[in-house]
């Protein structure tokens, strides 16, 4: 039996199960079962992102029951990564993407683009808020907390008129239909990971091998790209820092990223790379959008 270890948000269970389904499809499919570990976000529902201890907050409970051996796999929100791996740990395997977009929800669908001047639009991240705001600078962007049915039900008391949320959140919660998904190249570049899911082990775990067949190579190319993208930026989910691979046709990646090292001046850079995998593959990029490494 395989215990995995995953928050207590409706979402993050959601993924666990998608994790546990993906199991049971495997040839010889071990039992499996989901363990719920509070974080300390979850434990601090006050703060946001900005809060000097969000670092891995989401994250951290989690690889420290794992490495004491008390869960097998832990099972990310792979944008909630840190972007360096505590010793001992490993990620076997990213779950095939989905949408990878960020979404606005509205009271009565009202297109965002739409919203009279003054309206809220809630978010807790310095990277939607810098994007949006570039985007409708005649906006507000109150910071909220919560999970993906709190926030909605945010714009749904009129707390706020519109929230900013993961698309990927409404499609796993059945949620998609009231979303307005953001253009990733002009209104909004998604978080290095989002959209994927993250099965993270024990570098000598016994399940390695099983875990890994639940890989999905595309996804893990892009996923990992765009965190040493992230990692060359010095950051997590508290750096304006927006990141996308997306293989091209006629081969190759497309690497967008948009950033802004203040909250104000926004920059958006995209290249063109052969193959990710090359050594400092990245550096062009991350030299055109001013990094400070």
């Amino acid at each position: 039996m395989i215990v995995l270890g995953t928050r207590g948000s409706q979402l993050a269970l959601a993924q666990a199960n998608l994790v546990v389904e993906a199991l049971r499809r495997l040839r010889s499919a071990p039992e499996a079962v989901v363990r719920v570990i509070q974080s300390d976000g979850d434990l601090a529902p006050e703060a946001t992102l900005t809060d000097p201890r969000a670092g891995g907050w989401f994250t951290s409970r989690l690889q420290q029951e794992l490495a004491a051996g008390s869960i097998d796999a832990a099972v990310h929100s792979a944008k909630d990564l840190p972007t360096s791996t505590p010793a001992g740990l490993t990620v076997p395997a990213y779950l095939e993407r989905a949408d990878f977009r960020d979404a606005v929800v509205t009271r009565a669908r009202i297109p965002w683009l739409e919203l009279p001047p003054g309206c809220r639009l809630g978010t807790s991240s310095p990277r939607r808020t810098a994007q949006l705001r570039a985007v409708r600078p005649d906006l507000n962007f109150p910071r909220i907390r919560g999970n993906v049915p709190t926030r909605l039900r945010l714009v749904d008391q009129g707390d706020v008129d519109g929230v900013v949320v993961a698309a990927a959140g409404l499609l796993r919660l059945g949620l998609l239909g009231r979303a307005q998904p953001l253009d990733p190249h002009s209104e909004c570049t998604p978080a290095a990971g989002q959209g994927a899911i993250a099965v993270e082990a024990r570098a000598d775990s016994g399940w390695l091998e099983v875990l890994a067949a639940l890989d999905h190579p595309p996804t893990r190319l892009a996923v990992e790209a765009e965190r040493r993208l992230l990692g060359r930026m010095g950051g997590g989910c508290q750096l304006a820092l927006g990141a996308l691979a997306e293989p091209i046709p006629a081969g190759g990646w497309l690497v967008s990223a948009a950033y802004s090292a203040d909250g104000a001046g926004l920059r958006r850079e995209a290249a063109v790379v052969p193959d990710l995998l090359a050594q400092d593959a990245l550096g062009e990029l991350v030299g055109r959008l001013g990094a400070p490494g």
